[in-house]
Parts: C-alpha cells; sequence; structure tokens
C-alpha cells in the first residue's frame, strides 16, 4: 500500500494565528485539493495528521472539528479525490500527550491502522514539529512553503533550528505531490 501522511493547515487549508474554528474559516489552498485528488487517482491512500489544540482550549467543540473535517472531505470528493483518514490531537502542548506533534504517537497510530511501515513514507507539513515527527517516526519529510512553511526554511537557514535530514522542500502541495508520484510511483 502505497500511503501519504499530509498536515492540514497551512498545507491543503489556509492557516490562521487564529485557529480554524469553523467550516467557513476552512479556505483551501490554491491547488491543494487537486493535488490530493492527483495522490488518490495515483493509487495512494492518503491520511491527514493535525494537532487541533483549539478543541482543548475550548475555541471550537468536537462536532464544529467534524463539520470542518466533512466539509474538507466533500470538498475534495467533489473534484473526484479521497481523504482516507483524518487522525487529530485536540490536546494543548501544556497537556504534554504523546499524540501532539513533534511526538510520534500519532503518526504511529496511522502506521498500526493502515499495518504500514512508515519507514520512507511521504509526509507533509508546513511546521518544524511536522517534520519532526515525521522524521521520528521513520517518514520522509516534506516541507511546503505554504503557511508557516517559510518561516520554517528562514529559521533553519538561520540555524535556530536545525530541518531533519533528507527534508525535502517545495514550494506548495502540488510540487510535493508531483515529486512524491515521481519517487514512489
Amino acid at each position: 500500500m502505497k500511503l501519504v501522511i499530509l498536515d492540514r493547515d497551512g498545507v491543503i487549508n489556509q492557516d490562521s494565528v487564529n485557529f480554524i474554528k469553523s467550516p467557513n474559516e476552512w479556505i483551501p489552498i490554491a491547488g491543494s485539493l487537486e493535488a490530493i485528488t492527483l495522490l488518490s487517482q495515483s493509487g495512494f491512500r492518503v491520511v491527514v495528521a493535525t494537532n487541533q489544540s483549539g478543541v482543548s482550549r475550548g475555541l471550537f467543540d468536537m462536532v464544529t472539528l467534524n463539520n470542518i473535517h466533512d466539509k474538507m472531505h466533500r470538498e475534495v470528493a467533489q473534484i473526484g479525490g479521497r481523504i482516507d483518514a483524518i487522525f487529530y490531537c485536540p490536546h494543548s502542548a501544556e497537556e504534554h500527550c504523546h499524540c501532539r506533534k513533534p511526538k510520534t504517537g500519532m503518526i504511529e497510530e496511522i502506521g498500526k491502522r493502515f499495518s504500514v511501515d512508515l519507514n520512507q513514507v511521504p509526509a507533509v507539513g508546513d511546521a518544524l514539529r511536522d517534520l519532526q515527527a515525521y522524521a521520528n517516526a521513520g517518514c520522509q519529510p516534506i516541507l511546503v512553503l505554504t503557511g508557516k512553511g517559510e518561516a520554517t526554511l528562514a529559521a533553519a537557514e538561520h540555524a535556530e533550528t536545525a530541518l531533519p535530514a533528507n527534508t525535502w522542500i517545495c514550494a506548495d502541495l502540488s510540487e510535493a505531490v508531483q515529486r512524491i508520484i515521481a519517487e514512489y510511483a
């Protein structure tokens, strides 16, 4: 089975420092839904792995989070694509859970649920914590420059933080998907 893991905010949809708190605030990044469709039509299973601490902070509830995800599923399906599963961590950083990226719990759970060895599974994110979780779980980390991506790359270039070894850098999800298909199809 070919599997790809995607972060949500900043990779698939526009990010917000104030959180995405309603379906109306969930706005896809240009080309991202088409990129997901291309992955699904190329035989990849697409799984979203997203930190959603807004739940524990009381900014939105589980019904709202499910409605946001329903909108994402519908919009991808309308153009012939599919998201096979969404995994999320509802905890804040202060809760020190095992599932919140940069920890690997959520990523490891994806591997178990899909019975996939995570070694070299392509995984796309826009923040250092995404890339760290992916690399530490054995995935191929891919940084996109949408969302927090440019700031993540700038911090790495100024030696504030280092990107995991062998991180691919792509302009956006569309470019990342082209490279994933070229490397893994």
